[in-house]
């Protein structure tokens, strides 16, 4: 496939493709871009989960405790994965449904005395992993600027000694999962040099582990890690990982080469990408099958591979 044609393929997709072809592809302008970024909200994927919020701001499934119905639970339907996902899609950051879903999450979890919170009534500590989800979600749509500097500080006293962040309280090595929800977190604010610094350790985290390989046996930590998932879930893998350096517009780094290299070997012969299978949960609807061409992982596999191509001529 010639590159003007896998571009026309990528924009014949959903809205949360076009504008970020428009945008990391194409260079065109902020009011082109902001024309485009603003049919997520009436079009698609984006209209479609839209279409399912209940009146008080929540994602609610049928069944569940009352206190904390939808905000977590189920996978990946409840409020904290919608608006998660609402916001890899790129619905605007203005958005009043999505505001209101953040103030849902804020007024609804339970917030502990370290800064954190959770949805558990069976857990009694605050849960980082959560906890960054969460932030991630408020720094999307510029929610709830309290809570957002509450939970800020919450991860940036949680980072551990070896540069990133667990989920369990306690632990004493980090984990790859918590650690790139936490640098997903942190890095819409990466103006202070404290933020700076903890992104700068994360990062270096998991350069230092390959994005995924063991510290002590040098072996793949979980198979998973290296699929190309959509959507994704509370699970990392390679693209949420090298998109980390992407955005921070990271300098080209040796130990990045293997990710990039499987990604390289995953790409099929017309110059595609398909995705694999996401986490076991239910869907509000099928994105996109797996094992046929997505237009998300493509997106995402040839933004990665033009910053590892910039980097190396900077």
């Amino acid at each position: 496939m010639r590159e003007d044609a896998l571009i026309q393929w990528l924009l014949d997709g959903d809205p949360a493709i076009r504008w970020q072809v428009h945008r990391d592809l194409l260079g065109a302008g902020r009011r082109e871009v902001n024309a485009q970024r603003a049919r997520v909200a009436r079009e698609g994927w984006g209209r479609r989960l839209l279409d399912r919020q209940a009146a008080d701001g929540r994602w609610v499934p049928t069944r569940g405790p009352a206190k904390f119905r939808g905000l977590y639970i189920p996978k990946w339907t409840s409020t904290t994965y919608t608006i998660l996902l609402l916001a890899r899609l790129g619905l605007p950051e203005d958005h009043p449904q999505a505001r209101q879903g953040g103030r849902a999450l804020v007024e609804g979890a339970e917030w502990f005395p370290s800064g954190g919170l959770g949805f558990f009534s069976t857990r009694r500590t605050a849960e980082h992993c959560v906890s960054a989800m969460v932030l991630t979600s408020l720094h999307a749509f510029g929610a709830e600027a309290a809570a957002r500097a509450r939970l800020e500080r919450f991860l940036l006293d949680a980072q551990l000694p070896d540069g990133g962040w667990n989920c369990v309280e306690g632990a004493t090595h980090s984990s790859f999962n918590t650690t790139t929800a936490a640098l997903e977190a942190l890095l819409p604010r990466s103006r202070s040099r404290r933020v700076a610094d903890a992104l700068a350790r994360g990062r270096e985290f998991l350069l230092a582990h390959r994005l995924y390989r063991s510290h002590r046996t040098g072996r793949i930590v979980k198979a998973s890690f290296t699929r190309l998932r959509w959507p994704v879930g509370w699970e990392t893998d390679v693209l949420r990982q090298l998109h980390l350096f992407v955005a921070a517009k990271a300098e080209r780094d040796a130990r990045l080469s293997e990710a990039i290299d499987r990604i390289l070997r995953h790409r099929r012969a017309d110059g595609r990408w398909t995705c694999a299978r996401p986490q076991p949960g239910a869907l509000h609807f099928t994105l996109e099958r797996p094992g046929e061409p997505s237009r998300w992982v493509t997106l995402q596999c040839l933004r990665i591979l033009r910053w590892w191509d910039n980097s190396a001529a900077r």
